[in-house]
């Protein structure tokens, strides 16, 4: 699963450019942004077989706020699409954060012995995918840029997001805050990072040819400015 997340990511990234040039950036959460999800209690998995239910791993609280930031460049500018696969496992989305360019498909594969769903009501994807069983999947086409929740209408506690860049200039930063845009042509840009509880933040960047362009970014939950748009469903 993870080399697939890598390639999905990395071809978000390709494009050649006579004068490429790179974002080389930084998110930096100053502190705890989610609330955990509470479980749903065990009577509501009790018939049929048992699926334990997957935990969080052990890590930097403040590690795994970077790690569900989505970075990505605004603007028709170009796009290819990839295929990237969301698993339903133990009774979650693995993972719960994903990032692909317009015109992607994300397929739902079943990794657990009971059924699941998957739907979502947001604007750029509505769509309701059914019940099914154990190694079965769906796939959606993102035709639109925009921000889909997903959900599933048997297990309320399971959700995901899935960030539909309008380009291929799209990442996620990693749990030290640390990401790169590579290739870029040089102009100047309207680069965005998204999280699911502060909502989008924007800074304009120059992009400067055969060089790395710094960009850092300041995502604490108090600090509404006029630059920042909560995120809506």
């Amino acid at each position: 699963m993870n080399r697939i997340l890598g390639a999905a990511l990395a071809s978000c990234l390709v494009f050649t450019t006579g004068q490429a040039a790179d974002i080389d950036g930084t998110i930096i959460v100053k502190r705890v942004l989610t609330k955990r999800k509470v479980t749903a209690s065990a009577s509501s998995y009790d018939r049929g077989v048992a699926v334990e239910l997957g935990a969080d791993q052990e890590t930097d609280p403040l590690s795994f706020e970077r790690e569900r930031v989505v970075i990505y460049l605004e603007g028709d500018l170009p796009s290819k699409s990839v295929t990237v696969s969301l698993e339903q496992k133990n009774r979650r989305f693995i993972p719960d954060t994903v990032v692909v360019p317009v015109g992607s498909t994300v397929s739902f594969p079943n990794r657990d012995l009971i059924f699941h769903n998957v739907f979502s009501l947001s604007k750029p994807a509505s769509f309701d995918l059914g019940n099914y069983p154990k190694d079965q999947t769906r796939n959606v086409k993102f035709a639109k840029p925009g921000v889909v929740f997903v959900g599933c209408r048997l297990h309320p506690n399971m959700g995901a997001v899935i960030i539909v860049s309008p380009n291929q200039w799209c990442t996620k930063s990693d749990g030290a805050g640390r990401f790169n845009l590579t290739d870029l042509p040089p102009g100047t840009y309207t680069a965005v990072a998204w999280h699911k509880t502060a909502g989008f933040f924007r800074q304009s960047i120059q992009v400067q040819a055969n060089r790395t362009n710094h960009l850092e970014f300041f995502i604490p939950l108090e600090e509404i400015g006029a630059s920042k748009t909560v995120a809506k469903r």
